[in-house]
């Protein structure tokens, strides 16, 4: 999995979340690392779509524009609770490696 589709579930597991709303959210969970631009968010949403992890909450008029929320279906759930067992694996695994370093790893 893709990190920014990663930060996308992640940011719509607490609770569905408008466009907008998705790229605070990420912005806040990569710490300002990664920063979608809306190119890239409406191609990944549509795509999360299309499998099956995301789907239209509901939506509302805002100043005269259509506002789309989003939330995560059960299959997204379990897609982005695989990935972070997957990612905390790979983790322990880095960082048992890093103790054996001769330069000295972190804890």
């Amino acid at each position: 999995m893709q990190e920014p589709t990663f930060l996308i579930l992640a940011a719509l597991a607490a609770q569905p979340r408008h466009g907008y709303g998705i790229v605070q959210a990420v912005g806040e969970l990569s710490a300002g690392e990664v920063r979608l631009r809306p190119g890239t968010l409406y191609g990944a949403l549509d795509r999360l779509a299309e499998r099956g992890l995301i789907e239209l909450d509901h939506e509302e008029a805002v100043e005269g524009r259509l506002r789309r929320y989003y939330k995560l279906t059960e299959d997204g759930t379990r897609a982005l609770s695989a990935e972070i067992e997957r990612m905390q694996r790979h983790t322990d695994a880095a960082r048992a490696q890093l103790r054996l370093s001769p330069f000295g790893g972190v804890a």
